[in-house]
């Protein structure tokens, strides 16, 4: 079994809190979730549409809910970046907000500045692959410490500098480089002057200038180098924090957003005052002469934006009545505050904004959920529109001005809107709290989850997209599965009801109750598809329900205990529960007594699972362990010990080390490999366990995050976050919070559930759901931060198998050229490179596939049902690709079944691959045939057309002739016009 599992995708989360950023090319979104960084590409991705996605079945009046969105024919992707971002220590704040700068430097690479409002670490990060260096994708190149929290950041528009903010101060750095340096980060210069934190910054479009906004209810100007004439100037007049501060394009405006809803417009004015005695300035007609000049701009914007210190002084001294050279000194010029604007959206506070240069577009999110779009200068109103119940914490506009991105925090909301068609791009909403399991589709292209929320949802693996959102529970979901046969789902509640929902129509077309309300703990689907169980919580009971009636078929009594888990065998149907009574009970459910076998336990049961084959059967127990048992002989096996291995982090609150703590060290889900030869494990704690079934050992473990804002990351806690009143997470610091919804706390005393955004516990690192996929290529987790994809690394290219000192490349190649087709296709797979397997795949003639693939032997039949999948979506020869494919069948297919539990995963992930090619196919001899069709019709519209003209005209001449031998040979010669007389400008073709 392969353990090179890498992090491959965070779906079940799109944004949490921070800003989002579109790409320089405006069309992907950089979103960040917790202390990783989510891509979102809107236009292109190169992945066609795969069977069953969603987008292509649903009709146009639903394709919104899809949220899953189609250009061109091509879906949507998104990614998540394989590292965590930072590493930050937690500090006063318990939601901890990441923040994005982007840059395109000469090379054309796009870079981007990671930083955390915590205590913060930021780093470097290559988007795309260097040139040259096709694998140094989405590595981080630089970290640095800038040891205090930062509110914004933004590279220059050149691409040189970045400006950090740090407190009361702005850091300008030298923007470091793609290559490794000692020291990357070079501090260019410290910008002064505001009394409070900075929570903005932004840069003039020619990167000389600097303008901040600040929580001092003012902003200021500076120049990036030090300028003989400029001392910085002083924007003030806002009554509350200003939320954001730009220039306008042609640099002569600035425009400032405050928090109370009031839009300032600053405009350069000439002042009334002269220059100081001693100094000097450029000539004022020097300047004025030619614009082009860029020496001459320069001397311009020097003097244009001196309204500092020395400008005061100047005013209240008399005007000197000397001269400069024989002429009179140029007069300073400062801004003035020229219109001010107010959106007057019902007292609603703006809490996030950004402005558009090129296009003069001002987008403003508020606390209401409302945003608007507004013209400047002349402040015209384009759209106002409710799009969130919560508040729209960040604001982005792509490079167009065309697409616009939302971020709602407290809903986990991601909205990309294009103004201009009034039409969603992106829609995208993860669970909004907790989730608490998931299931993987029988091919493994979907993925299920469930949450406490109520909402159960499904996410395309492919894509990372979620394209349907079922809500029609009202409790908390507590487990989903899907339907061996068919495309059904069903989920288990704790509101007392079990639906099934049609992935095909998108509806709940079956609903199952008990005779007596009860809350659901549990959930099992027979492998046939026709019965559902459920097991209660609080009745101990087992509900076994038929899916095409939907009549309550039996009850189970037995247990002791609340219901933990049920599992069916995938072979017999032989249903396992478990329970908090220490016991596993076995039933047959088809037989008519209701006696169950027993299996006793130390201790309290907590999940179940059944091995592939339907022989062994595995439980995870309160003390840690996990107990094999063979159901052939109902006899315990062998045990595995993982107290050790899944004991965590020390939570804020514990009064003992984490090496004493007992809590935490069990697990809360299991699930088998794809061949079950493995089996995997997830619980409360940061990391995941995979272990050998036959050697009891463990062979890797996970750690899911490294965020450490999580509670229960840290293995000793920090005596600097100690206090007095006791540890500083459990102090009530809301008060502080600058807006009033953060100020008010709704929630009832005591109560650590339900909505988990007004809580004041900080959130557990832990893992309640864990799941192999049937291919056995990846594997998923339902954890604090989302759903978390671990796949293979594909980047391992030299996997070699049985390997001798003869087999080599060019051992291979001097086989394939004396025609010994099948000993080099063993060569090629015994090598394990898949450049020689694809050089003898290709040059193997189509006659000859059957005699290569029947002297085959069986131990390399995986290695090339493998090869297959990968090169079947790589190559167009659909048809040679099809001639291997039945070979396999036709000469191994006894040995395949009778293998069924080892092959099972390439057989699944072949049939996807077939499946995947059939609907592309389809898809295009679909739209030929209609093409054909409408291209024949048109013909024959135009061959009846051209008939009937020619027999009216030789109506015509017959009625001016006055003879009826010429109209028939007309009208004759008309009924045999061949198809290529037509005139092909008629059939509008």
């Amino acid at each position: 079994m392969k353990l090179d599992f890498k992090f491959s995708n965070l779906c079940g989360t799109v944004y949490k809190k921070g800003n989002v950023l579109f790409t320089p090319d405006g069309n992907s979104l950089v979103s960040p979730v917790g202390n990783r960084v989510s891509v979102f590409d809107l236009v292109k991705c190169g992945i066609r549409l795969c069977r069953g996605s969603v987008p292509a079945a649903l009709p146009p009046a639903l394709r919104l809910q899809a949220d899953a969105p189609l250009v061109d024919g091509v879906a949507s992707f998104s990614f998540t970046m394989p590292f965590d971002a930072v590493r930050f220590e937690l500090g006063s704040s318990s939601r901890p907000s990441l923040r994005i700068a982007l840059s395109v430097p000469d090379e054309l690479v796009p870079g981007l500045d990671l930083s955390v409002d915590g205590k913060v670490s930021s780093g470097i990060v290559s988007l795309l692959p260097l040139e040259g260096q096709l694998g140094n994708k989405h590595v981080v190149l630089h970290h640095h410490n800038f040891k205090a929290p930062v509110r914004d950041l933004a590279f220059s528009p050149d691409g040189r500098f970045l400006a950090v903010t740090h407190g009361k101060q702005i850091h300008i750095w030298n923007a470091p480089g793609f290559t490794l340096e000692f020291a990357p980060f070079v501090l260019h210069r410290v910008l002064t002057g505001h009394y409070d934190d900075v929570s903005s910054v932004s840069w003039s479009p020619d990167s000389r200038f600097l303008l901040s906004a600040s929580r001092d209810m003012s902003c200021r100007v500076y120049a990036l180098n030090h300028a003989e004439h400029f001392e910085g100037a002083v924007l003030t007049g806002h009554n509350d924090v200003v939320v954001g501060a730009w220039f306008a394009k042609n640099g002569t405006s600035i425009f400032t957003v405050g928090r109370d809803g009031a839009l300032f417009e600053w405009t350069r004015h000439s002042g009334s005052w002269l220059l100081p005695d001693g100094s000097s300035a450029p000539d004022a007609s020097a300047r004025a002469g030619s614009a082009s000049d860029a020496d001459a701009a320069d001397a311009d914007e020097d003097e244009d934006g001196a309204a500092g210190p020395d400008a005061q002084r100047a005013k209240r001294r008399k005007p000197a009545a000397t001269a400069v050279a024989g002429a009179e000194r140029p007069r300073i010029k400062h801004w003035k505050s020229t219109h001010r604007h107010y959106f007057n959206q019902n007292h609603a506070k703006v809490v996030s904004a950004t402005f558009h240069a090129a296009s003069g577009l001002l987008s403003v999110g508020f606390d209401s959920g409302i945003f608007g779009i507004w013209e400047l200068p002349d402040f015209t109103n384009i759209h106002t529109l409710s799009i969130s119940q919560k508040k729209i914490n960040t604001v982005a506009v792509n490079a167009s001005g065309e697409w616009l991105a939302f971020g709602s925090s407290k809903l986990g909301q991601l909205l990309v809107w294009e103004w201009q068609s009034e039409s969603y791009v992106l829609k995208q909403q993860g669970h909004q709290h907790d989730m608490n399991c998931i299931a993987y589709s029988p091919d493994g292209q979907f993925i299920a989850t469930g949450g406490d929320d109520g909402k159960v949802k499904l996410w395309n693996t492919q894509t990372g997209f979620c394209f349907v959102t079922f809500a029609e529970h009202s409790g908390s979901i507590v487990a989903v599965e899907f339907a061996r046969r068919g495309q059904v789902v069903f989920s288990a509640s704790i509101d007392g009801t079990v639906r099934a929902f049609d992935l095909v129509r998108y509806r709940n077309f079956r609903t199952f109750t008990s005779p007596t309300p009860v809350q659901f703990s549990a959930l099992a689907v027979e492998p046939s598809g026709e019965l559902v169980c459920a097991g209660s919580m609080d009745s101990f009971e087992i509900y076994v329900w038929s899916v095409q009636t939907g009549r309550l078929l039996d009850i189970l009594p037995g247990h002791e205990g609340p219901i933990s888990g049920l599992c069916f065998s995938p072979l017999d149907g032989v249903l396992a529960s478990s329970s908090w009574d220490k016991t596993v009970r076995v039933w047959n459910i088809f037989a008519r007594d209701k006696q169950s076998e027993m299996l006793d336990h130390q201790s309290e049961v907590l999940a179940l699972a059944y091995t592939p084959d339907g022989r062994h059967i595995a439980a995870s127990t309160l003390n840690g362990q996990i107990c094999i048992w063979n159901m052939d002989l109902a006899k315990q096996e062998s045990a595995i010990e993982g107290r050790k291995d899944i004991a965590g982090g020390r939570s804020s609150t514990d009064r003992t080390t984490a090496a004493n703590a007992s809590g935490d060290k069990h697990f809360t889900s299991i699930c088998f490999t794809a061949d079950g030869s493995g089996i995997i494990a997830g619980g409360n704690s940061k990391y995941v366990c995979i272990y050998d079934v036959a050697s009891l050992a463990l062979l890797k473990r996970f750690q899911i995050s490294h965020n450490l804002s999580l509670d229960g990351m840290l293995e000793m806690l920090n005596s600097k976050n100690m206090t007095e009143a006791g540890p500083m997470d459990l102090i009530d610091q809301s008060a502080e919070l600058s807006d009033l919804e953060d100020r008010l706390d709704r929630s009832l005393p005591g109560v650590q559930s339900g909505d988990k955004s007004l809580r004041q516990t900080r959130p557990q690192a832990r893992t309640k759901g864990v799941r192999f996929a049937p291919t056995g290529r990846s594997w998923a987790a339902a954890s604090t931060e989302g759903l978390l994809v671990y796949s293979l690394d594909d980047r391992i290219v030299f996997d070699p198998f049985d390997l001798e000192m003869d087999i080599t490349p060019d051992a291979v190649r001097e086989t394939l050229a004396a025609q010994d087709y099948t000993r080099a296709l063993v060569m090629a797979l015994r090598l394990g490179e898949q450049p020689p397997v694809q050089a003898v795949y290709m040059a193997t003639p189509t006659r000859d596939v059957p005699l290569v693939v029947r002297g085959i032997p069986t131990k390399y039949l995986d290695r090339l049902m493998r090869f297959l999948v990968v090169f079947m979506d790589a190559s167009p020869r659909l048809e040679f690709h099809l001639e291997w494919c039945t070979a396999v069948a036709k000469f191994h297919g006894r040995y395949l079944h009778d293998h069924a539990s080892v092959f099972a995963a390439p057989l699944r992930a072949l049939a996807k691959a077939l499946a995947k090619a059939i609907d592309d196919l389809g898809a295009v001899c679909a739209g030929n045939k209609y093409l054909a069709a409408y291209l024949v019709d048109r013909c024959d519209q135009a061959i009846a057309r051209a008939n009937a003209e020619a027999a009216d005209a030789a109506d015509a001449d017959a009625a001016a002739n006055g003879g009826v031998n010429g109209v028939n040979g007309h009208v004759g010669d008309a009924a045999v016009m061949d198809i290529d007389q037509v005139d092909m400008a008629a059939m509008g073709l």
